[in-house]
């Protein structure tokens, strides 16, 4: 069964200038060229009614405990990572054993601190288990499953992350309304001041579904840290995120919930002018060439290095690139199409960054391919170990992304480093450490960790946090899920955090 909805044609012209006017009528502009004239769309997109019953509450995984991954109740994927308005959307779901189900589709945000509004029910649709593929070459596990709805994206959408709440409809014998989510990005052109890169690249490279199929298990079904043997597909559902971060009910969200959720409720709450993407749309660099700060966000561990190339293009031409983010552009990815022809629907681990072959990967170690040194783009390199936990100590206090939050050479935010970070920081002129010291892997051996800035074209730079953790110190969202990461943890929201990224992000957006 599909349902199709069909978006509101939008035309935004001065009624002043008649001939145009009148082109408008018969050509009418695209929802995101038209968006692009009103710099305050986040504000009052967040002044909409919000809703609290986003998130799942009643969820039933496969097993027990961390060895559970996938919920066999209800569970699906999305035909694509990222789609604009105007664009079809299909939702592939199973349901074991068959019933009816829902799909509420909700924008992730502030909303006046609910974190979502909700945009669009689908269903009561058919459903019916759907077939677990046998691994195919490479180890890979590409679901071919039916399409259970179709959406064209309406042109009212924002630009964001949406999560779809699949839902079982109860049946008269009281069977619960198993759920989990499926999650895509809305996409625009606009000249936003931010763009929020979704790292959905490392939420596909961690995913196990259905058991023991991410990029870190081996044709031998063992664990493999570098492992360029295996592909893994964007059509299958997102199982349970397993590393360090025991929360069934975010099954099916990646880890968003876990990692870039805090940001973008943070930038939405402050009225940010930020649009979203996803790393497959950062193949060229034209999208964010089109806004004034880019930021990486979270665990963005997976680029392909047509992104590591766009996004050297747009800091040399003056657009300011935030790292907020730890472990990021450590392993070369290259995308590749699916058996149906889609574009971007597999990756694999082609080998590491420069910064990681530093005498310090395991001697057994062979690769296919050594990027670039991705210091030279980050300030900071992946270095072994690369994950830890430590407290931020500020070296610089001076510098003027302190401003305001107080901080003293010396003065550390703790928790705030982890789960991965960067160190060795790279030869780049003007480049400066703002905040180093140590982290703990394994809570006993240290291993050291730098943040830098430094300086590019027409006035920008490039941040670099050094910590996964970085969004943590911004908010605490509803449904987010905090976690631990080598005997250290976050301590929740920081006003010197908040702070320093206010400071960062107006002197990307005022240059």
């Amino acid at each position: 069964m599909t349902c199709d909805l069909y978006p509101r044609s939008v035309f935004v012209r001065r009624a002043c200038l008649v001939l145009l006017a009148a082109i408008a009528i018969l050509c009418p502009a695209p929802a995101s060229a038209a968006a692009g004239a009103d710099r305050d769309l986040i504000r009052k997109e967040n002044q909409k009614p919000g809703t609290s019953d986003w998130q799942l509450t009643y969820v039933r995984l496969d097993q027990s405990g961390p060895a559970g991954t996938r919920s066999p109740g209800i569970e699906g994927y999305c035909s694509r990572q990222s789609v604009a308005a105007g664009e079809p959307i299909e939702f592939f779901v199973s349901t074991e054993p068959a019933c009816q189900f829902t799909i509420e589709i909700f924008r992730m945000g502030y909303y006046g601190g609910m974190g979502a509004r909700l945009m669009q029910t689908l269903g009561p649709l058919a459903g019916k288990a759907q077939a677990i593929p046998q691994p195919g070459e490479r180890r890979i596990r590409e679901c071919r499953w039916e399409p259970s709805a179709k959406l064209v994206i309406p042109a009212d959408w924002p630009s964001g992350v949406y999560l779809g709440r699949l839902s079982r409809v109860p049946n008269p014998d009281g069977t619960q309304p198993w759920q989990s989510y499926v999650v895509f990005i809305v996409r625009d052109d606009r000249p936003a001041d931010i763009l929020f890169q979704c790292p959905d690249n490392t939420w596909q490279a961690y995913n196990r579904w259905p058991d023991t199929y991410s990029l870190y298990i081996d044709p031998g079904n063992k664990f493999a840290w570098c492992n360029t043997t295996v592909d893994v597909s964007f059509d299958r559902p997102y199982g349970k995120y397993v590393q360090i971060y025991e929360n069934p009910q975010s099954v099916g969200s990646g880890e968003f919930l876990c990692w870039e959720f805090p940001l973008c409720y943070w930038l939405e709450q402050h009225g940010y002018d930020v649009s979203y993407c996803s790393n497959s749309d950062m193949l060229t660099p034209d999208r964010a060439a089109r806004c004034k700060a880019f930021i990486s966000v979270g665990h963005d561990e997976y680029w392909d290095i047509r992104q590591y190339e766009s996004v050297q293009k747009i800091a040399e031409s003056g657009t300011c690139v935030l790292f907020l983010s730890g472990n990021s552009v450590c392993y070369v990815t290259p995308f590749r199409a699916g058996a149906d022809g889609r574009p971007n629907r597999i990756i694999c681990r082609k080998g590491p960054y420069k910064g990681l072959t530093m005498g310090s990967e395991p001697p057994e170690t062979t690769f296919d391919y050594v990027g670039p040194d991705e210091g030279l783009l980050l300030g900071a390199r992946n270095i072994l170990p690369c994950n830890g936990g430590g407290d931020w100590v500020c070296v610089k206090p001076e510098h003027w992304i302190f401003a305001g939050t107080g901080m003293k050479k010396g003065d550390r935010i703790r928790g705030l480093v982890g789960w991965e970070f960067h160190g060795d920081a790279a030869p780049i002129p003007g480049l400066e450490i703002v905040a180093e010291g140590i982290a703990l892997h394994g809570g006993t051996r240290p291993v050291p960790y730098q943040a830098t800035i430094y300086p590019t074209a027409k006035g920008g730079f490039v941040f670099n946090a050094s910590t996964i953790f970085w969004c943590l110190g911004l908010s605490a969202p509803p449904g987010h899920m905090p976690v631990w990461s080598h005997n250290t943890r976050p301590n929740g929201p920081d006003p010197r955090v908040q702070q320093i990224t206010h400071n960062l992000l107006r002197r990307a957006i005022d240059r």
